[in-house]
C-alpha cells in the first residue's frame, strides 16, 4: 500500500470537533481549558513521540532526567473506534482510486481529528474477526505506525462481518463513535445484524466503492471476476444487462442505508474515484 501520512496536514481545514456525536456525549477538549484545568490527576507515563509536550512533568525531569507526562482521569472522554475491511473485494480501483487506501485514509482522518481533539481513537481492520493496530496512546506518534501497519496490510478472502463486529463490541466500554469502512458487498441483513452487534453506540458505515463498480467502463464480451471466491463468468455487457447491474447496484446500496437507518446508524457512500477531501467532508460533516 501507499498510504502517505502527509495527507494529515490539510486536514486541518476541516473543524477539528466531532459534531456527529450526540449531545449525551462529553467533548475531550473544550476552547477555554487550559491543559489539565478542572481534570484530576492520577498517574505519570514515560513520554512517547507525539504527546503533548505541555504535560511534561520538568520536576520530574529535574531528578530522574527521564521525560514524564502526567495523566488525567477525565483528560480524555470520548472514543472513536475505527474498523476497516480486509477482504479480497477492497483491492480493487487503480492508482489513488484504490478502495482500500481510499478508506482506510478516511478512517485515518477521522483518528487523526480525534488526536487533536485530545480524544482516544481505537483503530482495527478486520476480515473474519477484528486486528487492533493501535497501542492505545491515541497521539499522532501512534497514528504514524497505524498507517505504516495498513500499508502492510495482505488484503485477502471474504469478511465475516457480523462475527467481527460481536467480537468487537465485547470491547467498547463506554459509548462511542464507531466508523466501520468496507464496501458493504454482502446481505444487507448481515449488515444490520452487525450494526445492532455494536449496540447504544453512534455507528457510521462508510460504504466505499470504485468508479469501475459504480459505473463499468465495458462494454462487449467481458470476463468477471469474484475476487474473494475467484470464480469468473463470461457474458456480454452491455445494453439491458448493464441496465439490470445499474438498479441492482442501487437497490443494495439503498438497502444497506435503510437498514442502517432502522437501528439509527449512518450510511455514507464515497466514491473512491472522488477527490478525497470533497469525500471525507462527505462521511465528517455529514
Amino acid at each position: 500500500m501507499t498510504i502517505d501520512p502527509d495527507f494529515f496536514a490539510e486536514l486541518e481545514r476541516f473543524d477539528a470537533s466531532l459534531k456527529r456525536i450526540s449531545e449525551d456525549v462529553q467533548q475531550g477538549e473544550q476552547e477555554s481549558r487550559s491543559v489539565g484545568e478542572g481534570l484530576t490527576f492520577s498517574d505519570y507515563r514515560r513520554y512517547s513521540p507525539g504527546d503533548d509536550t505541555r504535560l511534561i512533568d520538568w520536576r520530574v525531569y529535574a531528578r530522574t532526567e527521564e521525560f514524564y507526562v502526567k495523566q488525567f482521569e477525565e483528560e480524555r472522554n470520548l472514543t472513536v473506534h475505527v474498523l476497516v475491511d480486509t477482504s479480497a473485494s477492497m483491492d480493487f480501483g487503480e492508482g489513488d482510486a484504490h478502495k482500500f487506501e481510499f478508506g482506510a485514509k478516511i478512517g485515518l482522518g477521522f483518528a487523526y481529528l480525534t488526536v487533536e481533539e485530545n480524544n482516544d481513537f481505537r483503530f482495527s481492520t478486520f476480515l473474519d474477526r477484528p486486528t487492533r493496530l493501535d497501542t492505545g496512546r491515541s497521539n499522532h506518534g501512534d497514528l504514524l505506525r497505524v498507517v505504516d501497519l495498513l500499508n502492510e496490510a495482505e488484503l485477502a478472502g471474504s469478511a465475516d462481518l457480523v462475527g467481527a463486529m460481536e467480537e468487537y463490541a465485547s470491547t467498547i466500554h463506554s459509548r462511542s463513535l464507531v466508523v466501520v469502512v468496507s464496501d458493504f458487498l454482502t446481505d444487507p441483513d448481515d449488515v444490520e445484524s452487525a450494526v445492532a452487534a455494536l449496540g447504544d453506540n453512534d455507528v457510521i458505515l462508510v460504504q466505499t466503492l470504485a468508479p469501475e463498480e459504480l459505473d463499468p467502463d465495458v462494454t462487449g464480451d467481458t470476463i468477471f471476476e469474484d475476487p474473494e471466491s475467484g470464480d469468473s463468468r463470461r457474458s456480454y455487457f452491455g445494453g439491458a444487462l448493464a441496465g439490470q447491474y445499474h438498479d441492482r447496484l442501487e437497490s443494495h446500496v439503498e438497502a444497506i442505508s435503510d437498514r442502517a437507518t432502522t437501528l439509527r446508524a449512518d450510511h455514507v457512500l464515497v466514491n473512491s474515484g472522488s477527490d478525497f477531501f470533497d469525500a471525507f467532508a462527505d462521511v465528517w460533516v455529514g
